[in-house]
């Protein structure tokens, strides 16, 4: 099964669509959720070429983005103090 680092610029252009696309996320998770899909298509032998990763990582994201609540993401510190 090919590597990421089999395809530097494909992956490189990948990253840099879906990092502007999903900008409200840190470039960090994009990269991640990109390495995760890669993964985990490898490890059920599903063709990981560039495209199919980029396609699925876009899924994913989006996916992060709908599960939002429409009143944003709540804080795990306790928010604003309590006011």
């Amino acid at each position: 099964m090919p590597a990421l680092t089999d395809h530097p610029r494909a992956t490189h252009d990948a990253l840099a669509r879906l990092s502007e696309e999903f900008a409200i996320f840190p470039t960090e998770a994009v990269r991640r959720c990109v390495t995760d899909v890669h993964a985990c298509m490898t490890h059920l032998g599903i063709d990981a070429s560039p495209d199919q990763v980029e396609r699925m990582a876009r899924e994913h994201l989006l996916g992060m983005l709908k599960s939002e609540p429409p009143s944003g993401r709540t804080r795990a510190s306790g928010g604003d103090g309590g006011h």
